[in-house]
This record gives C-alpha cells, structure tokens and sequence, in this order.
C-alpha cells in the first residue's frame, strides 16, 4: 500500500457527494462561510485547549486529488462522469481559514476554525480538520488537567503502545507537549517535533538476567548519565530499591549520579514514601522517584493528598486515548452563503435547543478587564460590529439564562481567529513548539482558577451581541412560520 502524505481521501464520501451535486446543478462556485466548534466540555472540565493547526496546515498544503485518487472514485457506484473527475484533478483550496492558535483556551460554541471558499471547496475539507482538531483539542484538555493535578512535577507522556494507530500516538503526544508535558517516550515525536524524549527499561530487562541487581548494574554499565532503574519486577522494597541503591553507591564511586527509580504497580503511596524513606537514609535524595501504571488526573490527584513521594509521574494510556471520554463532539456548520451575489447568514434549528447554530459571519474576542487583567467572557460579534473593537460599553449575557448579564465598559477586545490561508495561499507562520506551550501558559494566566478547577469548575461565559442575538432571533422566528 502507497502511504501517501497528502490526506485529500480522509474524507466521508457524502462530501464527494456533495461535491458531485453542486457541480450537476452549476452551484460549485457560490461562497460559503463554515465555522467549526465545539459545543459541549470534555471530562466535566472548565475549559478546552486548542490543538490541531499545524496537523490542519500541513494536510492543506497537499489538498489535491492525483490518479490514484481520481481512479478510485471512478470505481464507485455512483458513476461520477469524468467531467467531475477532470474538475477534481483541477481542484485547488483557493479560500480564506482563519483559526484560534494552539493552546488557546477554548470554550463551548466558539468558532475555533472559520472557512470562507467556494461550496466545492469547503464542504470536502469538513472531516479531516474535525478530526484533527477534535482528537487533539481533546489530547490537550486531558494533558492540560493533568498538569493542573501536578502542577510542579515532572510529566512523561508514555501512551504510544496504547494509541490507537501511529498517528494518533504521534499528534497526541505533540498535543500533550503543548499543554505542558515535559517529554514523551515516542522517538519520532522527538525526531519531528523537537520534544524531549525519555524512556527508562522494562521488566523484560530485569527478567533477562540471573538476577535483579545484576540487571541494574548492567543497565548502569551500559548508560551511565542516563540511569533510570524500574524497581517493580520482583518486590519493590526488599528487592528492588535495595538493588537500585547498591547500584546507585557504584555511580556515586565513578563520580556519577543515578537519575530515579520507576515503580510501574502496587500501593504507590506507601512504595513511593518508603522508598523515599530508604533512598534518604543511604544518601541519596536527589534520586528521583517515577511513579507509572493507568495514572490519569484523579488517581494522581489522589496520591499527592496520600502525601506520595512521587517527582515525575509517567501518563499513558489513560491520557493518549482519552479514557474517560474518546471523542471531542466538535461539529462544522454552514453559518453564511451567496444568494443573488450576496453574503446571507443562516441558521440550522433543532429540537435539542443546544444544537442551534449562531448565524452569519462573526468575530471571537476574549474581553479581558483592564484592571485585573483576567479574561471575562468570550465574545462572538458579527465582522461589522465596531463597538467591541472600539472598547465601547457594551453588554455580556450568558445566551442560555440571558438575564445573568452586565455590562463592560474598561476592557480589551482580543480577537482570536487568525489568517493562516488567504486565497488558498498561507498567510500565518507557524510558531515553534516551544513558543506554541509559552502562549498557552500566557493563556493560563488569564483566568480565574475558579473556571480552571478540576472539580465543578465556574461556568465561562460566551456572550453574543445584542446584533447577533436579534439576527438569531429573527431567523428562529423565520423558519418556525416556515415550518407551519
């Protein structure tokens, strides 16, 4: 099988569909405004971090159909003509896509991606950026509150064995990194990211050898600065840490230091504070101690209450596969299209109230209050609005119970949707990884801690303008006599 780089077929074939009908019925050109969001909070959090451009940029670049693409549709059982086929091989992503950056705290029903091109082109690029984005958004949210369950300590992402496919191990331990992770155990993410790697042995290596001590000293023989001794296989406190130790006094003769030992299973507590216990009374309390095995916030939560000895937590699979909850429900939705050369918004209802969309083009602004300088409410305002860019006094509201409202006035309007392709040509510069994980610990500082809680956090508001909330209302109303 040819692994391609570009990703044009990642798609669900009713956007070929789609695509098929608009250019039966001449309507391929016409414009369309998308917005894609989210509209429920993972894992009962307070808040999301944004992941997913660069992986969204880069399938961008190499959106085209070549022939083994073109071949395969024209196998289906729909009998695409080759017309649509020859305007496939042609087809080229000539629109606008702005984007929030990565590690944006993001909130529900907030345009994180908003795509402005011809109908041809922006319907086939709905499922591939829904699925990048929603699987790494939902990889940073779950890094993110693991950071927040220990904030101070070292943190590993060790979930590639458990990832489902290479991919997903690859992005998720990018989205991890960019939510505060301090390294990841996938070379490859190392290779093409840049992030740290680290890694220790496993219970194999204790298992090859006559005994544990002489695995240790082995291990040690073989890398010396970069020893990490996985205590667990045997009995970690009558085996394994007195073996580290032994191993550690022989390092410490070389003029070396071991680096930790790993416990990897049993009452990590008690494990952790009674090695510390033993580590300290032979001397050596700067090694560290790595606690691993289905760790996830509330268990790590949890242990630094039972006063755990732990410095470095290892975090697999219950964080790379998003245990709790697998899947971020971000959807895209059509919210402006050309009618008689003109731009007109539209709204799509439903009977589930949460499932109606906000209409028309519009802006996100995070409004920020001068004087504490902590965020107060996201902001969706139609691109004509002047008054929010302006700083003018205006009113927040919380759309669903609108009577919870006040008004603002000493604020800074932070616009949050970027240029990345304007004319089907990148506009944006894709920042390092390190500069990506400084914003978003900026972003971080934005907040309240009340809206950052693990448990029943503060509701963040997203407040419409009074014009967005009238246009919404008059199209309810429109559609509802339309429907009698």
């Amino acid at each position: 099988m040819n692994d391609r780089h570009h990703l044009t077929l990642h798609t669900d074939k009713y956007q070929i569909n789609m695509m098929y009908a608009h250019w039966v019925q001449g309507t391929l050109n016409q414009r369309a405004v998308f917005e894609a969001y989210f509209r429920k909070l993972p894992f009962g959090n307070g808040y999301a971090v944004f992941a997913g451009l660069e992986r969204i940029v880069r399938y961008m670049q190499e959106l085209r159909f070549e022939e083994e693409e073109i071949a395969y549709l024209r196998t289906q059982e729909e009998n695409y003509r080759e017309e649509f086929l020859e305007e496939l091989r042609n087809f080229r992503f000539t629109g606008q896509l702005d984007m929030v950056p990565e590690g944006t705290i993001v909130f529900p029903n907030e345009p994180l991606i908003r795509v402005e091109a011809r109908v041809f082109e922006a319907q086939l690029i709905e499922t591939a950026m829904l699925n990048f984005m929603n699987y790494q958004t939902l990889i940073a949210t779950k890094a993110s509150r693991i950071k927040r369950a220990a904030p101070n300590d070292l943190l590993l992402e060790f979930g590639t064995r458990r990832a489902q496919e290479a991919d997903a191990a690859l992005w998720g331990a990018r989205a991890a990194y960019i939510a505060g992770f301090h390294a990841t155990s996938n070379l490859r993410a190392g290779m093409l990211f840049g992030i740290p790697v680290q890694g220790t042995h496993s219970h194999a290596w204790v298992q090859g050898h006559d005994d544990e001590e002489d695995a240790f000293r082995q291990y040690a023989e073989a890398l010396p600065d970069q020893v990490t001794l996985l205590v667990d296989t045997y009995d970690t406190l009558r085996s394994g840490v007195p073996n580290a130790i032994r191993v550690a006094k022989l390092l410490e003769a070389q003029g070396k230091r071991m680096m930790a030992i790993r416990i990897d299973s049993g009452d990590l507590a008690y494990l952790s504070q009674r090695s510390r216990e033993m580590l300290a009374e032979a001397g050596l309390p700067y090694v560290r101690i790595v606690a691993s095995g289905d760790l996830d916030e509330n268990i790590i939560f949890d242990l630094k209450a039972q006063n755990a000895k732990v410095d470095v937590w290892g975090v697999g699979t219950q964080l790379i596969t998003a245990a709790d909850q697998p899947a971020l429900g971000g959807v895209y939705k059509l919210v402006a299209r050309e009618k008689d050369g003109r731009e007109e918004p539209v709204i799509k209802l439903s009977g589930n109230p949460e499932k109606v969309t906000n209409p028309g083009r519009k802006e996100l602004y995070r409004l920020v209050n001068r004087k504490t300088g902590k965020a107060e409410a996201g902001y969706l305002a139609m691109t004509d609005e002047d008054d929010v860019r302006n700083g003018e006094t205006i009113r927040v509201f919380d759309p669903v119970h609108p009577y919870l409202s006040k008004h603002l006035d000493d604020y800074e309007a932070v616009p949050l949707l970027t240029p990345i392709f304007a004319d089907g040509k990148q506009v944006y510069e894709l920042p390092s990884l390190e500069e990506i994980r400084a914003y978003h610990e900026r972003q971080l500082e934005l907040f309240w801690p009340q809206y950052m809680r693990k448990l029943n956090p503060e509701v963040f508001r997203v407040s419409l303008s009074e014009k967005l909330w009238q246009l919404k209302a008059d199209l309810m109303k429109q559609h509802q006599q339309f429907g009698k």
